[in-house]
């Protein structure tokens, strides 16, 4: 086992005035619950923005579609990248035209895809044959980009089987719409939620580039890039800033398609939001199982089905924080629910004070992102994570 020292400076994750407004804000709430931050969504939406101006943004509404992030960056012009068609009502609702979304789940019904298409979204993910003759039948005429597969290494959630197809599959496809009377318009890729390897965009840009080409020799000129997300958020582990990320991505692009870039989306979710949020927790439980030696176990009133399923495997490790000071000890980390698979850090043990007590407070940093939407209707009775917004 490995212990976390998360005794860390608070201010690398949130300002002395941040949090002392969160804590008024939350001190007559019942736990658990997510506090989110518009101020940080917009800066972070800002500094993409900055950092690859190039770049059409579609926020990935699945990382949280609370109303006032998605009001905040319907204003700001963002477009949204939406995977069902219950996000699109919700995003037909809140007044974002359909010319700003894209559909980009790969797995969809031939009804769906009517749907969508009948509310005027034209623009189509797909990375298989049966996909490209649904979409030619109930979107004709649409847009598609083909996702390909990619490798995921050096994610802390990788993405790496489920969607997307080998190259020749995926030419097969463009082919295949093109024939069907679709416009067949790019490629896209996924390096894996939270990456920190930036060489993995290379790795995808260059197959995009020999897509590129094949589709030239053939008469289709291919005109899109979805890069797809992966830009990290500030976990536990330290991060390159954004600018750093978006400065290599740039030159990765320039080295495969020189200054005449083909038009390039992005798709942040998890970066856009995870900083945003800060998840408010109390302790149940202290327990100790062994007369002698062994490790505490602290139990909080949240866990995976609560909205921190993402700790499965411990892949991603939220910063924990709590107010006490002084001497610290290791802590087996678990949720409240009857099912033993609800245990968040046990090989990667958190090193909190020693006297932590039941009722105390904890905060998780970096949960704005696929904690709420992640958690679970009534197990064990347990209610949905609530969600708060503060300016």
């Amino acid at each position: 086992m490995h212990a976390f020292d998360y005794s860390f400076d608070l201010e690398g994750y949130i300002t002395k005035e941040r949090f002392a407004r969160l804590k008024e804000f939350a001190s007559d709430k019942e736990t658990p619950f997510v506090v989110l931050s518009r101020d940080v969504v917009g800066r972070k939406y800002d500094g993409l923005r900055r950092s690859m101006p190039y770049a059409d943004i579609y926020y990935a509404i699945k990382a949280n579609p609370d109303a006032a992030i998605l009001e905040l960056l319907i204003e700001k012009g963002s477009c949204f990248d939406i995977a069902s068609v219950y996000e699109l009502d919700w995003m037909l609702k809140l007044g974002a035209s359909p010319e700003r979304l894209s559909y980009g789940n790969t797995i969809k019904k031939a009804r769906d895809i009517r749907y969508a298409y009948d509310r005027g979204v034209r623009l189509f993910a797909s990375d298989s044959e049966g996909d490209v003759r649904k979409l030619a039948e109930n979107a004709p005429g649409s847009s598609v980009f083909f996702r390909i597969l990619a490798d995921g290494s050096g994610a802390d959630w990788p993405l790496s089987r489920k969607f997307g197809a080998q190259p020749e599959v995926v030419f097969d496809a463009v082919l295949l719409a093109r024939k069907l009377g679709l416009r067949p318009r790019g490629v896209s890729f996924h390096v894996g939620s939270q990456q920190k390897d930036v060489t993995q965009w290379r790795v995808a840009i260059k197959t995009c580039r020999a897509l590129f080409d094949a589709a030239a020799q053939r008469g289709i000129e291919l005109d899109l890039i979805n890069m797809g997300g992966g830009l990290p958020a500030h976990y536990f582990h330290p991060i390159e800033e954004t600018y750093v990320y978006a400065a290599e991505i740039t030159d990765y692009l320039r080295e495969f398609f020189g200054n005449d870039f083909p038009r390039i989306i992005v798709e942040p979710g998890r970066y856009m939001a995870g900083d945003a949020g800060v998840l408010v927790a109390e302790v149940v439980m202290v327990s100790c199982k062994e007369r002698e030696g062994g490790v505490p176990w602290l139990y909080l009133d949240v866990g995976k089905f609560g909205g921190l399923i993402e700790t499965i495997d411990e892949s991603l490790r939220y910063p924990v924080y709590s107010e006490r000071t002084g001497e610290s000890r290791d802590y087996i980390l678990a949720g409240p629910t009857c099912d033993s698979m609800d245990v968040l850090y046990e090989k990667n043990l958190v090193r909190l004070p020693a006297d932590v007590r039941e009722g105390d407070r904890l905060y998780l940093f970096t949960t704005g992102a696929y904690t709420q939407t992640y958690s679970a209707v009534f197990f064990n009775g347990f209610p949905p994570l609530k969600s708060y917004v503060l300016d």
